[in-house]
């Protein structure tokens, strides 16, 4: 007898697209509309409008999974993880173009099988998570959905109108089951909490809580989403368990700068240039080779930040450039031409060299625990250019540069040979003894000993895409043999630090108040944790109440009807 192999493809945040409803729209009865339908109009307006205007755009798009054990201590590990960076196509819909060499095929990953009789694998798609910056791309309206008004509530400094939203009888599968908050000016939906429905035994929809921010005036873009689920039964006891988060950004890439330096008036001096033979202004053959190396230097870091990689220079950066300026002045280190930072866009933990600059992951950056752990992994670098390890210079002509974004990882790699690597420990670890954090390198000591331990859990957020993985065997110092404290934290979660501007690629600091004592599950080192928002308005919108906001009505609160379909 053949046995037959039965097939189950879970889509997480299920790449498939939401079908498209068969059931016909109801016909409008004639009586005049409520406030409450007034505004649900509106509300549906607005979102076809904001389809429709996400067509001209194509962001970056970065999506990490990680799945998840039990744990007595932790109450839940990392056991795996999955990533996918690429641009999103919003001109065709749900679209990608993978920019580290992978398609889909590079976020799929295989469970284990029962026995014989049946073979059970999990397909992580990207489009599906993608697909979760949309409420509904085909019939978000009050024929296929039910408003429930709700109540009004602050995100941030936006004030919203929050309505539970589901679809109505026979309205077709993959619609949306939730919960929306719509900002009272406009009436944008900048948040919506659920899941799509029509779920089965062979294929699955996941939950997700979807934010917009406001990038200008009326503009609300797709930024950031968590996905999350605890208790999916996939097989005979099999449980699915993980955590996710997307990240849009890279709306702009740099159109506004480029247009604003176009449009600059440059006034020319009234006071003429004049020659003056004496002064010295030749390059001497070391000077050329330094200007050579700083030419191909800074055309790496204009590409990679013109494709969104890269974040535009900023005040993050200055807070890296300090600890740098602190080793050198303690080692007293004369670098020229000087030691620049910048921040690569991406949560993947890694950090390298491009000539004089030190690169450093925003994801890096976040799980930092503190100023003398940044100081470490600074001084690793810092030891590459003390050293004299040298870029190649092939970037210098200007040809080199000019690829498909698609092919930017095939192209650019700034990995050093484990001889180099070697050599930059040691010298690290003399920089640092000498550095004002040589007294304070245990929890650097602790950060690099968890970073290893975790390593198998996490070895798609410890690959570096660009350069050499995060230098874990870095020896710190003795003082870094102390035992630590119960409430010592080794390593924060993702987004423990930076918070990103997703129009321009623009960062700064957090500024979260301090939360005090930290209980053993609430460490929760590289783990992935919600998106809760801080919305505030760009533009020329004010704070104040506007004489056309819903929100301004002052005897009878929105009371949308128990359906608002008719």
């Amino acid at each position: 007898m053949r046995i037959s192999k039965i097939v189950v493809w879970m889509s997480l945040a299920l790449g498939l697209m939401p079908l498209a409803a068969s059931a016909q729209k109801q016909q409008p009865q004639q009586l005049a509309e409520s406030p409450a339908d007034t505004v649900i109009d509106k509300i549906v307006a607005q979102e076809a409008s904001e389809m429709q205007m996400l067509r001209q755009y194509s962001p970056l798009v970065e999506t990490y999974i990680q799945q998840l054990r039990p744990d007595d201590v932790s109450g839940a590990v990392p056991a795996g993880d999955q990533y996918f960076l690429g641009r999103a196509v919003l001109t065709k819909d749900v679209d990608l173009e993978p920019l580290t060499g992978d398609d889909d095929s590079g976020m799929k990953h295989k469970l284990g099988g029962l026995g014989s009789l049946f073979s059970f694998s999990m397909e992580f798609l990207p489009r599906g998570f993608l697909q979760e910056i949309y409420l509904d791309r085909d019939g978000f309206d009050r024929q296929h959905y039910n408003f429930e008004y709700v109540h009004r509530e602050f995100l941030g400094e936006v004030r919203t109108l929050v309505f539970d939203v589901t679809p109505l009888a026979k309205s077709g599968k993959g619609r949306f089951v939730g919960r929306i908050w719509v900002e009272d000016q406009d009436f944008h939906i900048v948040r919506f909490n659920g899941a799509y429905n029509g779920a089965s035994k062979t294929s699955y929809y996941f939950h997700f809580d979807s934010w917009r921010v406001n990038a200008a005036n009326n503009l609300w873009l797709p930024a950031f989403v968590y996905s999350e689920e605890t208790n999916v039964r996939y097989a005979v006891a099999k449980t699915l368990m993980f955590k996710a988060q997307t990240r849009l950004w890279g709306y702009d890439l740099g159109k506004s700068r480029q247009e604003e330096e176009l449009s600059k008036v440059l006034v020319e001096s009234k006071t003429p240039v004049t020659d003056q033979s004496d002064n010295a202004h030749d390059l001497s053959p070391l000077q050329a080779q330094r200007a050579w190396d700083r030419q191909a230097e800074d055309n790496v870091t204009d590409r990679m930040e013109l494709i969104g990689l890269l974040a535009p220079a900023g005040d993050v950066d200055k807070v890296l450039e300090t600890v740098v300026n602190n080793l050198e002045v303690t080692n007293n280190l004369d670098i020229q031409p000087e030691i620049r930072c910048r921040v690569l866009m991406t949560s993947t933990l890694e950090v390298f060299t491009i000539g004089h600059t030190i690169v450093v992951s925003r994801g890096l950056i976040d799980v930092l625990p503190d100023e003398a752990s940044l100081a470490a992994i600074l001084a690793h670098e810092l030891s590459h250019v003390v050293l004299g390890h040298r870029m190649d210079t092939q970037f210098a002509f200007f040809d080199r540069l000019i690829f498909d974004d698609k092919d930017t990882f095939r192209h650019f790699g700034f990995a050093r040979s484990p001889e180099e690597e070697i050599q930059a420990n040691n010298k690290a670890t003399e920089l640092l003894a000498k550095s004002p954090y040589k007294d304070q390198l245990q929890t650097a000591q602790l950060f690099l000993t968890e970073l290893n331990s975790r390593a198998t859990e996490i070895p798609n957020l410890i690959s570096a895409h660009l350069g050499n993985r995060v230098p874990v065997n870095l020896s710190v110092g003795a003082t870094a043999s102390a035992a630590p404290g119960a409430s010592t934290i080794a390593a924060l979660p993702l987004g423990g630090r930076v918070k990103v501007d997703p129009w321009d690629d623009s960062l700064e600091m957090l500024k979260s108040k301090p939360v005090g004592a930290v209980a053993e599950q609430e460490k929760m080192p590289f783990e992935v944790t919600p998106f809760i928002l801080y919305l505030t308005r760009q533009g020329d919108h004010t704070q104040g109440e506007s004489a056309g906001a819903v929100s301004a009505e002052s005897k009878d609160d929105l009371q949308a009807p128990s359906s608002a379909a008719r």
